[in-house]
């Protein structure tokens, strides 16, 4: 797991909702369960810093760093989709993009992921198309500085042909198989955590099942039913983490507000 990848899933799961900040020495205890070491996790700040995610500010227990406007429009997007609080619906149009490709094979990587994570799938090299429209895609094309067109676009076979162009724009056999592998590692995993296990276990078992469960912003656009396989394996896995995610959840709350409150108790020791 890396520094940057786990903070954001540490300020989007657990910070967020309390506010989005946190001092450096909480975000150095909550990422110790989870292997990662404290230079690991400093390195990974600035660099976050430096893109406009974090920003510093002092708290009184200390240094801390707060998500930036950009980062949460990120972060409330994300968890939307990771616990699918909104109804998917289709109108029966595609959103079209016919970009003007990144001259350098890292913008384009960079110009792809983003993409990707907006539930965009590629036709061919310059063309990209959804099943809706991303708020944020006219924000992130303008910051990369690219040429682009874009359209609306509604297949004239109807429902049939719009499903020839989803298998075209994405495997779906390939992310129906990541799903069914999701639920057979986490499994194990979560069956090893229990009512007598430690607050630490609960929240560091939580953590990776989300984690794991987040990669999926990056390969399922969430595709609308009509437009899915018969019997997605991607519904059942969803079932599962809703489950799990929950049955973790009061252990993994109390153990981060340990990790938060340790850095006030030093506060109030100190100020005695």
């Amino acid at each position: 797991m890396q520094a940057r990848s786990a903070l954001f899933d540490l300020y989007g799961d657990h910070l967020r909702p309390k506010g989005g900040r946190a001092p450096v020495a909480a975000l150095v205890k909550l990422l110790a369960p989870l292997g990662i070491a404290p230079p690991a996790v400093r390195t990974a700040v600035s660099r976050m810093v430096r893109q406009g995610w974090l920003e510093p500010l002092r708290l009184a227990s200390g240094p801390g760093y707060s998500i930036t406007p950009k980062a949460a429009r990120r972060l409330d997007e994300a968890a939307a989709r990771i616990y699918r609080t909104g109804r998917v619906t289709w109108d029966g149009r595609f959103d079209l993009l016919v970009l003007e490709a990144p001259g350098s094979r890292r913008d384009r990587q960079r110009l792809a992921a983003n993409l990707t994570f907006l539930g965009y799938g590629t036709l061919d090299e310059q063309t990209w198309v959804a099943t809706r429209p991303a708020e944020d895609v006219d924000l992130l094309l303008a910051e990369s500085g690219i040429r682009f067109e874009r359209f609306t676009a509604a297949h004239f076979s109807g429902t049939p042909g719009a499903m020839g162009v989803v298998r075209r724009a994405w495997n779906l056999s390939e992310i129906g198989h990541a799903y069914e592998r999701f639920v057979a590692d986490q499994r194990p995993l979560l069956a090893a955590v229990t009512v007598r296990s430690s607050d630490e276990e609960a929240y560091a078992t939580r953590f990776r099942l989300v984690h794991a469960w987040r990669t999926f912003l990056f390969r399922d656009p969430q595709l609308p039913p009509a437009l899915l396989p018969e019997r997605w394996p991607g519904t059942a896995a969803a079932s599962f983490f809703d489950r799990h995610a929950a049955r973790l959840r009061p252990a993994a709350d109390r153990y981060v507000e340990q990790c938060l409150d340790a850095g006030n108790r030093i506060v109030r020791q100190k100020g005695r």
